[in-house]
């Protein structure tokens, strides 16, 4: 039987609400846990994600960053 992921590193996370829900339903679909599925996302980040469209969204969320704190 294969040995099961071990989390080695816990931290706090602040996520928006969206965030957070896109999480629990990713992780859910896949049958992971939230820090399951976190460890996943980012250790596959660059085969997942589409690069032609990550630089355009990250530039969107930051400009909209400080109204979103507020």
């Amino acid at each position: 039987m294969p040995k099961r992921l071990r989390l080695t590193r816990r931290f706090q996370v602040a996520m928006s609400e969206d965030g957070y829900r896109r999480l629990k339903r990713f992780a859910t679909e896949s049958g992971l846990d939230d820090g399951e599925a976190l460890s996943f996302l980012f250790e596959h980040f660059d085969s997942v994600i589409d690069a032609d469209k990550f630089g355009h969204r990250l530039r969107l969320f930051n400009a909209e960053l400080e109204a979103r704190k507020s």
